[in-house]
């Protein structure tokens, strides 16, 4: 039977191998992922879905860059407590400062260990709604 509820996490992610991963791990912990490869969906998303409970974003994206999809989230009123997870191969200081500052609540730099990506994870659903 498939599950018509909105996604408990959203995944956010151009990279089709890093999708798959992150669906795999994520599904394999029992939560409900939805995933979008690209900035514009994402923005749709935004805009016309029910807010998950996690997004979890990349940066690097086509159309619409993972700093402005946290401005999107934190503009939308349903989705502004929506945690939300950065996961990038950008890993400068300047980089994980600025995510934090627009309003992303953690960030893991790729490649990632599974089970700290799994604990930060667990650790925002706890935190959020």
């Amino acid at each position: 039977m498939v599950d018509v509820r909105s996604p408990e996490i959203l995944i956010v992610e151009d990279d089709a191998l890093a999708a798959d991963l992150l669906k795999f791990v994520l599904e394999r912990e029992g939560y409900r992922v939805g995933h979008v490869s690209d900035g514009r969906a994402a923005r749709r998303a935004i805009e016309n879905e029910a807010p998950p409970r996690l997004a979890v974003l990349d940066i690097d994206l086509p159309y619409h860059d993972g700093y402005e999809l946290i401005q999107a989230i934190r503009g939308q009123r349903d989705w502004q407590q929506v945690p939300i997870l950065m996961i990038s191969s950008q890993n400068s200081e300047r980089d994980i400062a600025r995510a934090l500052d627009e309003g992303a609540d953690d960030f893991v730099v790729k490649p990632f260990q599974i089970e700290v990506l799994k604990a930060r994870v667990r650790l925002l659903l706890r935190r959020g709604r």
